[in-house]
């Protein structure tokens, strides 16, 4: 009778109703504005003790919207800058070295187009291996949240195509993989430095790096599970001892028992360094092999996470140094744009490496067995690098940063609103704990550390997280406080599934659903090359690229980086598009940037359309002109080569059109 009265309490607990929801409606809001409506449709939504935290989170959904640049018929891509920088891949303005990052936060939106468009863009010649990237591995792991087989596989010929092209970098004595630390996305480092005589080292210094081989691991091990997923056993294998000899090799052969770190081994061979010899001091990279689980779970490893705790060592004041102070030419500024410091890493914090080392530390808290890191550690360096999105009250991400100050370095004009790392996949993957797999279930185990510890987080709660078809939700309360529950509970589809009252991990059964098809609609207002169609004019500010940033294919409202067409000052003002063909069209966006000084959003707006004698007025329904937010207009379908736009600026006010979409 006991036991059964326990079991039935039990039941009953499970079928408790779930911890209040969090008021999307409200927090969309109160963190978007205007442009509420893309993100309360779309993000898990988060909150939690600490409020930098929660706004740090919703600041990096902000980054991820204003990175996707519509390309039209090419969809989505993610941006690593948001204007364009001379080194990216024209005429997209795609770069290779951020997608690991640009995925693994894209995965868990609820839309998935925006992921799916960017790998289907990235595997149809957007990467040209300009850099060194992991995206076979971060498409796997995109598959871990969402589930979805068939576009899991469907690029598995390209992605062979690339992962075999490294070969060309590959040395068949050592079997490891080498790079030039510029295209490793990480210029001026000991290696590069070192083989310059420490004259320079923005060029040269090819070595076998800990990341590069750590990139080619994770890449084969995931072509290994891609395959194996897709049927076809044998090139499953082959995958599965690639990865595995690059794992043995690292381990063997970049770990420094000297150092207790991964380090470099030279490739190049000159007056100044030797081929094959190590570098001389430990770096910040040396953690990527853990950002993927390549090392063997043993305390002479483990070790190694001494270095990034030490402050006399990896561990800054303000963010941990991507070279140890010691080193000869620690922070030593070799290169300016002008008289502003270019970047380096020879000692900097920089979000890029800080993401892979907190993605290093959480898989090292969740599944490793040592006693080096702490949850304690995680959390206080989470906050660290979260202190980072802030410049003063402003969040605003920049490039790199001094680890003792906290304060920008670079700080050129490119660098505000930086996408080359992650913050969103940190949090939901460790913080809260959601652990995705393969299988029809869900691990959680949030890496918090104990009540009473100075990190502790004393209730958080996430919901609408996608998983498996599914919405997740996951709430913890350290004494029933703030929910009314003490514990850790997991709900699907807003239906309490697992609880328990104590930190720890949770395994859930979920049952895999269909996912929903993504939806394509095409933006035929995108100019991708200057000159061509679609053709812009306007009323004034007839500037070329004036013109052109209203149809770039580019949407964001920070004030830091101006972007779209700007006007001259009030009254009647237009802007137009020669589509160079009939098109049909039906609906339009336009966005309006606004501020407190120089720009409004216009007080009305008309459509009209090019019949082949005369402009006409279109009949439009939709919403009236919304600043930093998206006005929506819709009519009768029409075909037309010229659309036109009217505008009523007020008359002390210049108008800026961030974008013009035509659908």
């Amino acid at each position: 009778m006991i036991r059964t009265a326990r079991r039935l309490a039990a039941a009953a607990l499970l079928l408790a109703a779930p911890a209040q929801a969090i008021d999307v409606e409200r927090v969309a809001r109160e963190r978007f504005g205007n442009d509420a409506p893309w993100y309360r449709d779309r993000i898990p939504f988060l909150e939690s003790a600490d409020a930098r935290l929660d706004a740090v989170y919703y600041y990096r959904w902000q980054l991820y919207r204003a990175h996707q640049r519509d390309l039209g018929e090419r969809g989505y891509i993610s941006t690593e800058f948001l204007d364009d920088v001379s080194w990216q891949l024209q005429p997209w303005a795609s770069l290779n070295d951020a997608t690991g990052f640009h995925i693994g936060e894209g995965r868990w939106l609820r839309d998935r187009r925006y992921a799916d468009d960017y790998i289907t863009h990235m595997y149809n010649g957007g990467n040209d291996r300009h850099f060194t990237d992991y995206m076979a591995d971060s498409v796997w792991g995109r598959y871990l949240v969402d589930g979805d087989r068939a576009a899991a596989t469907r690029h598995l010929a390209a992605m062979r195509r690339l992962y075999d092209a490294w070969a060309d970098h590959r040395d068949a004595a050592k079997r490891l993989y080498w790079v030039e630390p510029l295209l490793d996305a990480t210029e001026y480092t000991i290696s590069s430095i070192d083989a310059s005589g420490g004259k320079d080292g923005f060029r040269g210094g090819d070595s076998f790096r800990p990341s590069i081989n750590s990139y080619m691991f994770a890449n084969a091990r995931a072509l290994s599970q891609l395959y194996a997923l897709s049927g076809d056993r044998g090139a499953s294998a082959d995958f599965a001892a690639r990865a595995t000899t690059i794992k043995a090799l690292v381990q063997r052969d970049l770990w420094s028992p000297g150092l207790a770190h991964f380090i470099d081994r030279y490739k190049v061979d000159n007056q100044y360094v030797r081929y094959w010899a190590p570098i001389r001091g430990r770096e910040l990279v040396g953690y990527v092999p853990w950002t993927f689980d390549l090392p063997d779970d043993t305390g002479r490893f483990a070790a190694a996470w001494r270095h990034v705790l030490a402050r006399d060592e990896l561990g800054g004041a303000a963010g941990p140094r991507t070279v140890e102070a010691s080193y000869q030419y620690y922070l030593r500024q070799y290169r300016y744009e002008g008289e502003a410091p270019e970047c380096q890493w020879n000692g900097p914090s920089w979000p890029f490496q800080t993401t892979q080392l907190l993605l290093g530390m959480a898989n090292l808290l969740d599944h490793y067995d040592q006693k080096v890191v702490t949850r304690s550690d995680y959390l206080r360096l989470l906050r660290q690098y979260a202190a980072l999105h802030y410049q003063g009250d402003r969040l605003d991400l920049e490039e790199d940063y001094h680890p003792e100050t906290g304060r920008p370095i670079v700080g050129l004009g490119r660098s505000h609103h930086y996408f080359h790392s992650g913050f969103v996949d940190l949090l939901l993957g460790g913080l809260v704990g959601i652990r995705p797999q393969a299988g029809d279930t869900v691990a959680v185990n949030p890496l918090l550390p104990a009540a009473g510890d100075p990190q502790a987080l004393a209730w958080f709660r996430v919901q609408d997280v996608p998983y498996h078809g599914h919405r997740l939700g996951v709430t913890w309360d350290t004494d029933g406080s703030h929910y009314g529950e003490r514990g850790l509970t997991v709900e699907l589809d807003g239906r309490r599934v697992a609880h328990r009252a104590t930190l720890g991990r949770l395994s859930v059964a979920v049952p895999r659903a269909t996912v929903a098809p993504i939806e394509r609609p095409i933006d035929r207002a995108v100019q991708l090359v200057r000159g061509d169609y679609p053709m812009p004019s306007a009323s004034s500010g007839t500037a070329v690229e004036n013109l052109h940033d209203a149809i770039d294919g580019r949407l964001w409202f920070f004030p830091e980086l101006p972007n779209g067409w700007s006007s001259g000052s009030g009254g009647a003002q237009w802007f137009a598009l020669d589509l160079g063909r009939p098109t049909r069209l039906e609906r339009a966006e336009l966005a309006f940037f606004a501020d407190e000084a120089r720009f409004a959003a216009p007080r009305s707006y008309k459509v009209q359309a090019w019949d082949g004698t005369r402009w006409r007025d279109v009949a439009v329904r939709g919403t009236g002109p919304v600043a930093n937010g998206i006005t929506r207009a819709r009519w009768r379908p029409l075909t037309t080569s010229r659309v036109r736009v009217l505008f009523d600026v007020p008359a002390d006010r210049s108008m800026r059109l961030a974008e013009l979409k035509l659908f």
